[in-house]
């Protein structure tokens, strides 16, 4: 299995079998208008495909740098669902094989008539909050056609966070998470 993780370096490759020639010449146009070549992506891309072998003089640098990021993230994955699903009407999924949570938020009628208001859907409207008042950026989860729910009148809405930034980053943003949401609510909480 290939393994590796470098922000700013992306690389991939494909493999395309049972196509015409004009379609695999339509592709080789597409790969070749590039302006220049991603050399950096290509070599990590080989190097992602053939790591290090048991007996090669890296193999266990190799190998311990690798169990280090994957706990790493595992540990960081739990640290932020668990914070998540901690929030007052904030449900969040365990991560797996992903560098996302995606917690669902059970906005108060309030914050949704808030946000129509300001012509936004209330998933953007928390996050665009969120942003201004901690600096802790996510992805409104109405970009990613999420299901709309039984009310149509309130929907259902996610937020989509990473959790790439360092476990010490982390640590620093959950508090200000919480205390941001935990203003967010009162601000907006029903009051029937």
């Amino acid at each position: 299995m290939g393994f590796s993780g470098e922000c700013g370096r992306r690389g991939g490759y494909m493999e395309i079998c049972g196509f015409g020639d004009d379609v695999m010449d339509e592709i080789r146009k597409v790969a070749s208008v590039t302006l220049c070549p991603n050399i950096g992506g290509q070599i990590l891309t080989s190097l992602a495909m053939d790591p290090p072998k048991l007996g090669d003089g890296c193999f266990e640098n190799f190998m311990a740098e690798k169990e280090d990021i994957r706990l790493s993230l595992a540990k960081r994955a739990k640290t932020l669902a668990s914070a998540f699903s901690s929030l007052e009407g904030m449900t969040c999924n365990r991560v797996e094989g992903a560098i996302y949570a995606f917690p669902r938020i059970h906005l108060p009628a309030a914050a949704i008539k808030a946000a129509k208001a300001e012509g936004m859907s209330p998933d953007l409207f928390y996050a665009c909050r969120l942003l201004d008042a901690t600096g802790i950026a996510v992805v409104p989860g109405s970009g990613f056609h999420q299901v709309s729910g039984r009310n149509k009148a309130t929907g259902t809405w996610h937020i989509r966070c990473t959790i790439l930034p360092g476990e010490d980053k982390i640590k620093v943003m959950i508090p200000r998470l919480k205390e941001f949401h935990e203003s967010f609510m009162n601000e907006f909480r029903d009051r029937s």
